[in-house]
């Protein structure tokens, strides 16, 4: 389509304010950001939309318009809501770069621009699509209550055969049409999509699982939860981003189909956007907790911010929860991109704490997260549930049952569902490390909790690999002290203890290392772990013979045992 004939549609409310020379320009779709830099978004030919929220004063216009004629994109949209009229700073740089220029009245939602020109864009291009195009207003103007991404998803299923679902970076399902994805499934996709994302391939990225092809195609965070960094590096999204997961190979699908695809990942990714920001008030609920326990304040104005929170975090209920605390990190390898890894953090974190039986991206419903620096703090509740009445449910008369609360969190059990598919988004170059505190009763115990997580992350960040967690219950082992030793320290120690067993390992295939783990477990006991190993008694008693001649250790000794099994911890 043109661009002059959005301004022949009164509904949309377009006021040309400048460019009227070029309004034979070809529009290719729709791209709405607050971002003072979208170029990673563009490919030329788009409508752009913006709210100017990324405008603080009049010398922030030129380099914007700047980006925005660079990259080919056809004209620009200024809404008028948040300064109420377009300033004359931007008006002139768009004049200076010839970019089509028009005012967008606060009474007129971008999503209507955006579904206007996606359903007039697919019909030119292609007309067999311009029914389910033209029913996709459904989505934008029905809000959550008309379904949401799935109105999507079941026009693409009814009209085009087209079997979709929406997943989250974990391939936790969102939205789908038909029977959901595996759990297997949805991980492996999203981990696949993450690997091929992090190796910089524009999408759609094709998979294959279980003999049927997938196409997947990213949905861009680009609105007021995006990050706002002009770095355009590809890490400070992708642990974020959801995607679109097509049941159908998308390699020799014309290009009209495959901008009708790219359509639908707008809309899908405006309606992202909109549910993002019901997430802020819980946000900031967060980060004044957090605030408050950090300056040390006093109890009584915690549990104060607390009382304020709760009904928030669990609307319909009564009682007062029990917290427990989770704090994780993002970290990148060393360079100069100065990436903060605190967005990231909290992201994944509002992710992992969803229980992963769920599906919706309404279920986050309970979880506040904060982030400070490089870290995020998630503020859990614990509900409690109230005893039955004397009598019910097999409680004897005159007694009350005891009161039953949710069960707490679990470090590993948390990662356990996410673990693959997050480690391919951090690939060889990132970490994400997890810490998780016991469950406190009451404001008094949350500084103790926080300061708790904070040292379990610790714990885990001493562990090898790319996606570790530690819990409370670790801080009260030998464990606690490991993450304080120092790396040379550690290495010369273990390599100490250790290297001359694997040499010997490597030249003779005898398992020491094996037979010294197994030993260890086995408490010294040496028909358990000849019984463990299938081995015979004096087998076992001559490996056990050769690691002390190798080693000039006494595997009888205490001494010599908490050695070895300390170094096979750091190793």
């Amino acid at each position: 389509m043109r661009l002059r004939a959005l301004l022949d549609t009164e509904a949309l409310g377009l006021r040309l304010l400048g460019g009227e020379d070029e309004l034979d320009r070809s529009v290719r779709g729709v791209m709405t950001t607050d971002l003072r830099d979208p170029s990673r978004y563009l490919s030329g030919g788009e409508l752009v939309l913006t709210g100017l929220a990324w405008r603080r004063d009049a010398s922030d216009s030129e380099p914007f318009v700047r980006i925005l004629a660079n990259a080919g994109v056809a004209g620009l949209g200024a809404g008028e809501a948040e300064l109420g009229a377009v300033p004359d700073d931007m008006i002139e740089a768009c004049l200076r770069h010839r970019l089509p220029l028009f005012a967008v009245d606060e009474t007129v939602a971008f999503a209507t621009i955006t579904e206007h020109v996606v359903r007039q864009v697919s019909g030119e291009r292609a007309g067999d699509l311009a029914a389910v195009v033209d029913r996709h207003r459904r989505l934008m103007t029905s809000g959550p209550a008309g379904g949401g991404p799935e109105v999507v998803l079941d026009l693409l299923t009814s009209d085009l055969d087209l079997h979709a679902w929406v997943l989250s970076p974990t391939g936790r399902q969102i939205a789908g049409a038909g029977e959901p994805l595996t759990p297997r499934t949805g991980a492996e996709l999203a981990g696949r999509h993450l690997a091929a994302t992090r190796t910089g391939r524009p999408g759609p990225h094709r998979a294959e699982l279980d003999g049927t092809a997938y196409s997947l195609f990213p949905i861009r965070n680009t609105g007021r939860g995006a990050v706002p960094s002009p770095s355009r590096d590809v890490r400070e999204s992708v642990l974020s981003d959801w995607l679109l997961a097509v049941a159908a190979d998308a390699g020799d699908w014309p290009a009209a189909r495959l901008d009708l695809l790219q359509g639908v990942t707008q809309l899908i990714a405006v309606e992202r956007d909109r549910r993002d920001a019901a997430r802020s008030v819980r946000r900031r609920l967060a980060q004044e907790v957090l605030e408050l326990v950090q300056t040390g304040a006093a109890p009584a104005e915690i549990a104060a911010r607390l009382r304020v929170a709760a009904p928030v975090l669990l609307p319909g209920l009564g009682t007062a929860p029990h917290w427990q605390v989770v704090v994780a990190r993002v970290e990148w390898a060393a360079d100069d991109s100065g990436l903060s890894g605190g967005r990231a953090a909290q992201a994944l974190l509002e992710e992992i704490l969803v229980d992963p039986a769920v599906t919706g991206p309404d279920s986050a419903d309970r979880i506040a997260v904060a982030y400070t620096g490089e870290e995020a703090v998630a503020l859990v509740p614990l509900t409690v549930v109230s005893s039955p009445d004397p009598g019910e449910d097999g409680a004897p008369e005159g007694e009350s049952a005891p009161e039953r609360q949710d069960a707490a969190l679990h470090a590993d059990a948390l990662l356990d569902a996410v673990r693959a598919p997050l480690a391919a988004g951090l690939a060889d170059d990132g970490r994400l490390t997890l810490g998780v505190s016991a469950a406190v009763h009451s404001a008094e115990g949350l500084r103790g909790a926080l300061e708790e997580a904070r040292h379990a992350r610790r714990v885990a960040a001493a562990r090898p690999g790319p996606v570790c967690a530690a819990g409370h219950h670790e801080l009260a082992s030998h464990v606690l002290l490991l993450p304080f030793v120092p790396d040379d320290v550690r290495r010369a120690f273990t390599a100490r203890l250790l290297d001359p067993l694997r040499d010997y390992d490597r030249r003779h295939r005898a398992e020491l290392m094996e037979t010294l783990e197994a030993f260890l477990d086995c408490d010294g006991s040496w028909t358990r772990c000849a019984a463990r190993l299938h081995l015979h008694v004096n087998t076992l008693r001559y490996r056990v013979g050769r690691i002390e001649q190798l080693t000039g250790r006494d595997l009888s000794r205490l001494e010599d045992k908490l050695d070895f099994f300390l170094a096979l911890r750091m190793s």
